[in-house]
């Protein structure tokens, strides 16, 4: 088996976002690799310890500016075996790059590139854009099936079993035979911290370079952004001296008792 994973680098969750006026600053912000892709990434290389899923190579792959290697160097300290750089300057939290485009990219790698890959595996979506497609979109373009929200993975013969999260709880899906996509949500597993011996081992590892321009995909937005704002600032809270006073305030002021 052979596992491509799907890396983003996004800005770090910690840190607050400031808006300007072309949307999110990007600017001298901390950046790192987004958080459901670090979850992809661990159930790869898990999945790779597991000696019964035979898994051959390990190789994540991420779109982006330059920068994007130091997020490929992090898959790579955490167990990948080498990795793929599509290089754009677009921006990637929806400004400009989409997730269409991203998916079409991942299927130009796949059909051209890495024609042995048997699973894909990418994050739930992206903390900086929150659209959760490009899994969805990669497995329509290439005719695989899919399991998205997985929250955990088990062999099942020539295939996988997937249980996803759901509004209402979790199901269970049975992928037959690979080749599949899937998309990792937060249950799937605690991803782990990458070691110094490792971080320096990374730093030998092979990382093949293409330019999105270059791949004959169509990376123009197809949806507009037309305005990016703050949310309103949340009101000072007030304490209450007792139980009678906050049924009094949560009838008469906030309205949601009568």
């Amino acid at each position: 088996m052979k596992i491509l994973v799907g890396v983003k680098r996004v800005v770090d969750y910690a840190v607050k976002v400031r808006v300007g006026a072309n949307g999110v600053e990007l600017k001298n912000v901390k950046m790192s690799l987004n958080p459901f892709c670090e979850i992809a990434v661990e159930e790869a290389v898990r999945l790779k310890e597991n000696k019964a899923a035979r898994v051959s190579e390990v190789v994540a792959l991420s779109i982006g500016p330059k920068q994007c290697q130091e997020t490929l160097r992090t898959a790579l300290a955490m167990g990948c075996d080498r990795g793929i750089h599509i290089q754009t300057d677009l921006r990637g939290d929806y400004m400009e790059l989409q997730s269409d485009s991203v998916a079409k990219l991942f299927q130009k790698i796949v059909e051209e590139k890495e024609k042995d890959v048997d699973l894909i595996l990418v994050g739930k979506q992206a903390i900086d854009s929150d659209c959760g497609q490009v899994g969805p979109m990669l497995a329509q373009y290439l005719g695989w099936p899919q399991a998205t929200f997985a929250a955990k993975i088990d062999l099942d013969g020539e295939g996988l079993m997937v249980e996803r999260e759901t509004d209402s709880g979790t199901e269970t899906i049975k992928i037959p035979k690979l080749p599949a996509v899937i998309s990792c949500d937060l249950r799937l597993n605690e991803p782990r911290y990458a070691t110094l011996p490792n971080i320096m081992k990374a730093k030998k590892k092979k990382i093949d370079k293409f330019q999105a321009d270059e791949l004959n995909v169509d990376l123009n937005a197809k949806n507009k952004v037309l305005e990016v704002f703050e949310p309103p600032s949340r009101k000072e809270g007030i304490i209450v001296d007792d139980v009678s006073q906050l049924i009094e305030k949560l009838k008469n002021e906030a309205g949601v008792l009568q």
